[in-house]
């Protein structure tokens, strides 16, 4: 059996972009969330403010790229421009920053935004990741 395909820090390019598929958003997600976490719509209409966060890094597994070996998630910096709407059809837009290495890994700052049907930018903000070399495993 072979093992599934990811991608460790040799492999990461700074500057490189990715960009998951597109969904819409439906009362029947917003309520399936808030049924597990708790978290509920400040309005009608509207989905909890960390729900488009949630849904963009759920939507990361639909890229071309294997997934980063994360040791460990470092950091947020976030920012939310406005709500994300029932009906938004929205999409997660990433970019490699920085990379910076170290001993048995090395850290990875990626750019993100989330965008709606017309591209308007809902939330951005970065993600710090420490990830495993791969002659650190072998």
């Amino acid at each position: 059996m072979s093992s599934p395909a990811v991608t460790y820090f040799e492999d990461v390019e700074v500057g490189s972009r990715h960009e998951t598929p597109a969904m819409t958003v439906t009362q029947a997600h917003v309520n399936m969330y808030a049924g597990v976490t708790g978290d509920h719509a400040p309005e009608a209409g509207l989905a909890p403010p960390l729900f488009a966060l949630c849904l963009s890094t759920g939507l990361g597994w639909r890229i071309a790229r294997p997934p980063l070996v994360v040791i460990a998630f470092m950091g947020i910096d976030w920012k939310i421009e406005r709500p994300l709407r029932v009906g938004d059809t929205v999409r997660s837009r990433s970019q490699t920053m920085v990379k910076r290495s170290m001993r048995e890994a090395g850290v990875v700052v990626e750019e993100h935004q989330i965008v709606d049907q017309g591209g308007d930018v809902l939330q951005h903000g970065r993600f710090t990741f420490l990830v495993a070399k791969k002659e650190a495993l072998t």
